[in-house]
């Protein structure tokens, strides 16, 4: 999770707005100080023209046309010019719509070290589904040897909800290993070597063909708790999950309460609510459960700010950012 690094009143200073053609503009980096000093040096090479500041550094507020950070800050009305504000995590749930102003393009990471890290992690976690490493964990506890049967690839269905681009560089990877692939989205898409399922009335149809679960939704007041008890029991017994959306989607007590019935048989998850999960919670013993601390994808300083210099002349160009959010579906 990021800091918000806001600019402290005592560095910025007010003036009239310059709406003369041809004004200095300038890109304010409001997170922190090392990954900062690798935008300034891809800045200076890749976009000389555009000044560059660190939050902390004196600033002339009515230069700054792009903002990126993690949290918006709270008084971001005084940055009376801007016209992007680029978030420096995949996600943008973190935001209020409301503090966002209308007119400002907001704007997702999507840079290669963020597809990766995703690629990675969901391979990571589908092979110990799927080949019972989560089991083959309780019996090394219990000092127990025991082969347990396990399906072929070709017969284990992995499903994804959510079809957007880490959800497809995913599918990618996953297709090596010949997994059957399916995958559900809210609007009709179509992916080659995927079976596509999409709207409220294909979703129970999606899951009862689904034995490993891969939930890569972004968090919306939709998407929010939709891993629930009722999802759950339209999985086929014993299916499995790997959770690397958002913690708030889950309903942790169904979860139990589906893995202690038999519904899944292992779950793995990146992402809790909160996080980090308060001291003795009980998914932090169960045996069928394996956490790790939201480290599934993590932006990277220099691809990230490829990524940015890229998406801040495709707006000089007039055409839209790559990662552009569409305010009415929250993503």
């Amino acid at each position: 999770m990021e800091r918000s690094l806001l600019v402290p009143r005592k560095h910025v200073r007010a003036l009239p707005r310059d709406t003369r053609k041809g004004a200095s503009m300038a890109f304010l980096f409001n997170s922190d100080a090392a990954r900062g000093a690798v935008f300034r040096l891809v800045f200076a090479h890749e976009l000389p023209d555009l000044e560059f500041y660190h939050c902390g550094e004196n600033i002339d507020l009515d230069k700054v046309r792009y903002l990126l950070t993690w949290n918006v800050p709270d008084d971001v009305s005084r940055f009376r010019n801007l016209e992007v504000l680029f978030s420096i995590g995949a996600g943008v749930d973190q935001f209020k719509p409301e503090a966002v102003p209308g007119h400002v393009k907001l704007v997702r990471m999507v840079e290669d070290g963020i597809i990766r890290m995703m690629q990675e992690y969901v391979v990571l976690g589908v092979l110990p589904l799927h080949r019972e490493m989560l089991a083959y964990r309780e019996q090394q506890r219990r000092g127990m040897w025991q082969a347990l049967v396990t399906s072929q690839a070709t017969e284990r269905r992995v499903g994804f909800l959510g079809l957007g681009m880490l959800a497809q560089a995913a599918i990618d990877r996953l297709k090596l290993f010949g997994f059957p692939l399916a995958a559900w989205s809210r609007s009709k898409k179509v992916v080659e070597g995927v079976t596509c399922f999409h709207g409220e009335d294909q979703l129970a149809g999606f899951l009862m063909e689904t034995d490993i679960l891969v939930c890569l939704l972004p968090l919306t007041e939709q998407t929010r708790g939709i891993l629930n008890a009722k999802l759950f029991s339209f999985l086929p017994m014993g299916a499995r999950l790997l959770h690397v959306g958002r913690g708030p989607q889950l309903d942790q007590t169904a979860l139990i309460e589906a893995l202690d019935g038999g519904r899944l048989a292992a779950a793995m998850l990146d992402v809790t609510d909160p996080e980090p999960l308060p001291e003795g919670n009980a998914l932090w013993s169960h045996p069928k459960v394996m956490i790790t601390p939201h480290i599934a994808s993590v932006t990277q300083p220099h691809t990230a700010a490829l990524s940015v210099v890229e998406n801040i002349r495709r707006h000089r160009a007039g055409k839209n950012p790559i990662g552009l959010v569409d305010r009415t579906l929250g993503y």
